[in-house]
């Protein structure tokens, strides 16, 4: 569930589109790059009107992509807290243009994740201890009471039909690959608390989900244990919401978020 900490040593991030848990060159695909002259060659009106213009889909593309790749370089830690990162830097890392680097960032500044500054770049934001400890308890004040409530009300085979969500996470936290953990983590969250039919619900528990697991200014390296026993949580979660033992779900949840620390 929650990341306690970055892992340690530095490997290059995820490439965007490039699956978790595979070896990545830290470049966008050839085909999907922007920036580069034979790529604008279309934006220069040489489409015809049967064929409709492509550069503005490639670039949204991309910025997902590039999106994607830096929130996994600032869960692995890749991205060091209080340090300045320009778009054109990340960019020439990215392999791509400056311009799908900088609306990413801006919407990781929107997230909380860095801050915009001005005629450098963007600084990755700097938590501590208790930033964590308020963001479990306000996870716990949200997803308790609401999986409870789920616990009376759904059916088994719902829950059971999330086994394969609960197995990712500890496929995941066996490779200790801390990214692809916690973007399976998110999901598996995400599938429990959509059962409940609040998509505002939904939308607020995922961002602080993802606040929860940047990792801490200094924090202790990450053990793949940890991923392990984290993981190991989601399958008896789910054993205990099938068996609708209020109890058991209760103590699992509330100890997670508290438990955690990182």
């Amino acid at each position: 569930m929650e990341q306690r900490s970055a892992r340690e040593g530095v490997r290059p991030p995820y490439a965007p589109g490039v699956s978790a848990g595979t070896p990545a060159t830290g470049r966008v695909p050839e085909q999907t790059r922007v920036g580069r002259p034979q790529d604008m060659d279309g934006a220069r009106g040489e489409h015809t009107h049967s064929e409709p213009p492509a550069p503005r889909v490639i670039r949204h593309s991309v910025r997902g992509q590039i999106l994607q790749a830096l929130r996994a370089a600032l869960v692995d830690g890749e991205l060091t807290p209080g340090q300045v990162y320009s778009a054109p830097a990340l960019g020439a890392r990215f392999g791509v243009s400056a311009t799908p680097v900088r609306e990413a960032m801006q919407q990781l500044a929107t997230e909380g994740a860095v801050e915009v500054v001005p005629n450098r770049g963007f600084r990755v934001s700097e938590r501590g201890p208790r930033e964590l400890a308020e963001l479990a308890e306000v996870r716990a004040l949200i997803e308790v009471p609401v999986m409870l409530r789920l616990a009376r009300t759904v059916p088994a085979d719902r829950w059971s039909a999330l086994r394969p969500l609960a197995d990712a996470t500890v496929t995941a936290a066996a490779v200790g690959d801390r990214a692809s953990y916690a973007e399976c983590d998110r999901i598996f969250h995400r599938a429990v608390l959509t059962l409940a039919g609040n998509e505002q619900l939904v939308a607020i528990a995922d961002e602080l989900h993802r606040r929860a697991q940047w990792p801490l200014v200094a924090g202790p390296a990450g053990r793949r244990a940890d991923l392990l026993a984290d993981a190991a949580e989601h399958t008896a979660l789910l054993d205990a919401l099938i068996a609708q033992d209020l109890a058991v779900v209760q103590a699992l949840v509330r100890e997670h978020f508290t438990g955690a620390d990182g």
